[in-house]
């Protein structure tokens, strides 16, 4: 959805652009080893205390500058995705800047 509204306002996709993946982990440990593997793969994260109504919650927010193509897309949605699996976290989506 993100890509699809990207085209829509006109963004230049051949542009790099500011990108944010979000997950969220049930604990800080594993929000901590999320986090490493990010690292590893080119991201830099964030760990960020649970809020009040989601104590169980600690955002795993990565960033980096990157060209939004199609097959990034669909590569960076299938890494946050697998990370999200292998250690019992939640992804939830991606944003970028216009």
């Amino acid at each position: 959805m993100v890509l699809d509204q990207l085209m829509k306002s006109g963004a230049d996709l051949t542009a790099s652009r500011h990108v944010i993946y979000y997950s969220y982990a049930p604990s800080k440990e594993v929000a901590q080893t999320m986090g490493r593997e990010a690292t590893e793969a080119g991201w830099e994260p964030e760990v960020r205390d649970p809020l009040p109504d989601f104590p169980d919650q600690w955002g795993v927010i990565c960033e980096r500058h990157a060209v939004t193509s199609p097959d990034f897309v669909r590569e960076a949605d299938d890494f946050f995705q697998a990370l999200a699996d292998r250690h019992g976290a939640e992804y939830d989506g991606w944003e970028a800047s216009a």
